[in-house]
C-alpha cells in the first residue's frame, strides 16, 4: 500500500476523499506527505489503524508540504482538510494534534480514538482554533481530564458572541454534535455536564446517543436537556400538585 500511495498520490491532485484504513499497517510517514503535497482538495481522509505513522504525517497535513522536521506556527498553509480519522494511529502525540488544529481550522470531524498518549493540550488547542468541530472522538485517551472538558465548554461560550450576529439563525446547529469520551475514567461529572450544557446537540437520552460514555460509571449523572426534561416531567407526574 504505501507504494501504491506514493505512486499515485501525484496522479490524484483533485482527490477529495482518501480511505487507508488497513488491517495490516503498511503506511508510512513518507506516504502522508505525499499525499499532502499533491492533493491539496483532500476534505476526508482515513488513516485509522496506520500504526507506523507519527506526527510527521500530521505536520505534513497541516502544512501541505513534506518533509518537516519542526512545528512553525507562522506562515501555516490552510488545509482543506475537514474530516480526519487517526483512531489507533498510537504515535501520534500532542504536538501532531496541535499543529492540525493551526493548519486545518476547518476540520469538522476528528476522530483520535485509541491515541493513547494525546493529553489535554491537544483538547485544548482544537477547541480555540478548530470552531467547526462537530465531531470528536477520544476514546480510550485515558490522560484526558476535566480541564480538556471545561475547555471545550468554555470555547462554545467564548465563540457565541462573535457568531452570533453572523449565524443567529444556525447557532444551535454550531458546535459539537458527537463526542465520544468511553474509557475516558479520569473525567468527573461537573466537567462532563458542562460540555453537555454547552452543546444542545450533544444527547444523552434514549435513541440520540451523540455523547457517548460507556465505559465511565462515574458518568451516568450526566444528562443532556432533553433527559433533565424528561426526568422533571417524570417527576411531576408521580407527584401532581394539589
Amino acid at each position: 500500500m504505501n507504494n501504491l500511495v506514493l505512486s499515485l498520490a501525484p496522479k490524484f491532485t483533485k482527490l477529495q476523499a482518501l480511505t487507508l484504513r488497513q488491517d495490516k499497517p503498511q503506511l508510512e510517514d513518507k506516504a502522508v506527505e505525499i499525499i499532502a503535497n499533491y492533493c491539496h482538495d483532500l476534505q476526508d481522509l482515513d488513516l485509522s489503524k496506520s500504526f507506523k505513522l507519527s506526527d510527521s504525517s500530521l505536520y505534513a497535513l497541516a502544512h501541505g508540504c513534506p518533509n518537516l522536521t519542526k512545528l512553525n506556527i507562522s506562515g501555516w498553509h490552510c488545509s482543506q482538510l475537514q474530516s480526519l480519522n487517526l483512531g489507533w494511529c498510537e504515535d501520534v502525540s500532542d504536538a501532531g494534534v496541535m499543529s492540525l488544529a493551526y493548519g486545518c481550522p476547518d476540520l469538522r470531524a476528528l476522530d483520535l480514538c485509541g491515541c493513547v498518549h494525546i493529553t489535554d493540550e491537544s483538547v485544548i488547542a482544537l477547541a480555540n482554533r478548530c470552531l467547526h468541530l462537530r465531531s470528536l472522538g477520544l476514546y480510550f485517551c485515558q490522560n484526558i481530564t476535566d480541564k480538556a472538558m471545561y475547555s471545550l465548554a468554555q470555547s462554545r461560550v467564548k465563540n457565541k458572541h462573535e457568531m452570533w450576529e453572523s449565524m443567529k439563525s444556525r447557532y444551535s446547529e454550531e458546535g459539537l454534535m458527537n463526542l465520544n469520551i468511553s474509557q475516558c475514567t479520569a473525567l468527573t461529572p461537573p466537567a462532563v455536564q458542562a460540555v453537555c450544557d454547552s452543546f444542545p446537540a450533544l444527547h444523552t437520552c434514549p435513541g440520540r446517543h451523540s455523547l457517548i460514555i460507556s465505559g465511565c460509571l462515574s458518568l451516568t449523572s450526566v444528562h443532556c436537556a432533553c433527559g433533565v426534561q424528561a426526568h422533571r416531567t417524570a417527576s411531576q407526574l408521580s407527584h401532581p400538585a394539589h
